[in-house]
């Protein structure tokens, strides 16, 4: 593609999930101005918000494969057009029913855009990393944004359905920017894969596709409860201000854009998964024990700002990336799984929130410590069955640890192969001993537990000894000189 091209189709793609990352939480900000609208309570909005879940549980993976199929432009449009009819819907219809069918259509927009969108990535043949992590980063500034906008919308007693209509606005123009593009050909190709992970047993295996599968769940779920409630929590439970409420989901939004790149320059420096997987998942663990046990806006603030760093950072791609290493030949299939396990807790989380939330707001926050916990204990529980983590930098620290002391123990075996050159000077007696090597390769073949390994074993011990004949030799002629 050309340079100018390829800008305009990047620069399309993001704002899509601009938007994407508004529609995200557009609900949960608006649910007072929703719910009067509908003459509904809380619960019966947070209900609706569950549709998003439905949505994208139902559309996934059948969008997946009609992309590959039919071409990536079309099905970005039509999250795009979805989007679109969300938007204008929510301001426009007056009943619950109606208004859920829109939260299952804003499900399969974002079902669409991520199918049409991720593989046009690899397509470009851009940074494959630097590309996932833009997107995550877009997102996380249209959940940046938007509380602002829907705060100052509140502060100067305007219409709440203008944070609605931004959105319709930047859909359009992103609509036009992107008619006129060629989007790059299908990569029919198929990747070879590699099973870095091949050593492992099977029960190993299937214990870490249900924990990693669980943790899709928990991961997304953490996320959904902290987005979705915390304005409220702090607006009725901790007495912030409106402007305050609302500033903890932006530091949750900007911690997560810095979460982001951490994590991908940590990835880069090639730290292990799962002490990434650890460390976040404990670090959201204490950030939500300060929102729960603590009123002191100072603090919440802080711990909103460390609680999107990790829990928001891109640690679920994280541990999707895990996933794929441990079934590298199978990547649309468990693609397909842990974002399954997403759009579950999208759609699970928001019913089981909304009962939570007829009794106290502070139960919900506390459910959101529980699944923090439980992500945590998740984690700890892939290091365990997983145990000694494949990763190529920490391999070839090893094989170079290892090359450091054969270098040693050859040097030594060298020292003592000069001393028997002597010695066979001395009795008169040939370098060349055929039986002495014919005993050193079968003793090898004896000592070798991998039957597969003892012809390799072999064949070195071959050359081994044959350079020791050299070597033998030639100090011997040296000695020779000397005397």
């Amino acid at each position: 593609m050309e340079t100018s091209k390829r800008k305009r189709l990047t620069l399309g793609l993001y704002l899509n999930y601009f938007v994407h990352g508004i529609g995200l939480i557009i609900l949960a900000q608006n649910m007072l101005e929703l719910g009067k609208l509908w003459g509904q309570p809380l619960a019966v909005v947070s209900y609706v918000i569950s549709g998003v879940g439905i949505g994208r549980l139902a559309a996934y993976l059948l969008l997946g494969s009609l992309a590959d199929r039919y071409g990536r432009k079309s099905f970005i449009y039509i999250g795009i057009g979805s989007y679109f009819i969300f938007f204008i819907g929510m301001l426009l219809v007056k009943d619950f029913v109606a208004a859920y069918l829109l939260a299952i259509l804003a499900g399969i927009a974002n079902s669409a855009l991520d199918s049409g969108t991720y593989p046009v990535f690899l397509e470009m043949g851009t940074n494959n990393g630097a590309s996932n992590i833009l997107i995550k980063a877009f997102m996380s500034a249209g959940e940046f944004i938007l509380p602002l906008v829907v705060s100052f919308l509140e502060v100067n007693k305007l219409w709440f359905g203008w944070s609605f209509v931004l959105a319709v606005i930047i859909l359009v123009l992103n609509a036009i920017i992107l008619f006129p593009v060629k989007f790059p050909e299908k990569n029919l190709n198929q990747e070879v894969q590699q099973q870095l992970f091949a050593h492992l047993p099977a029960w190993r295996r299937k214990g870490l596709a249900v924990l990693l599968s669980l943790y899709g769940y928990s991961s997304m779920a953490l996320m959904i409860v902290y987005t979705q409630w915390i304005s409220l929590y702090a607006e009725k439970q901790l007495h912030f201000s409106n402007l305050q409420a609302h500033l903890l989901l932006s530091l949750y939004s900007i911690g997560s854009i810095i979460g982001v790149i951490i994590v991908f320059l940590l990835l880069r420096k090639h730290l292990a998964e799962t002490v990434l997987l650890i460390s976040l998942n404990c670090l959201s663990l204490i950030s939500l024990l300060v929102v729960n046990f603590t009123n002191n806006s100072l603090l919440v603030s802080i711990a909103s700002l460390v609680f999107g760093m990790s829990a928001a950072g891109g640690i679920m791609q994280t541990g999707l990336n895990l996933f794929l290493k441990l079934f590298s030949k199978h990547k649309g299939l468990i693609t397909g799984i842990f974002f399954t396990f997403g759009s579950l807790a999208s759609f699970s989380i928001p019913l089981i929130t909304g009962w939570l939330s007829k009794n106290n707001i502070r139960a919900v926050l506390e459910f959101d410590l529980l699944i923090a916990l439980i992500g945590l204990l998740l984690s700890v529980g892939v290091r365990i069955v997983l145990g000694s983590e494949m990763n190529l930098e920490q391999a070839r620290k090893k094989i170079t640890l290892i090359d450091y002391w054969v270098v040693r123990l050859l040097e030594y075996r060298f020292k003592q192969v000069k001393l028997v050159g002597r010695i066979k000077v001395l009795k008169q007696q040939v370098v060349l001993d055929e039986k002495r090597e014919e005993a050193v390769l079968s003793k090898i073949s004896a000592q070798s537990s991998n039957e597969r390994l003892t012809p390799y074993l072999q064949d070195v011990y071959r050359h081994i000894m044959k350079n020791s004949r050299t070597y033998e030799a030639e100090n011997l002629k040296k000695d020779d000189l000397i005397n």
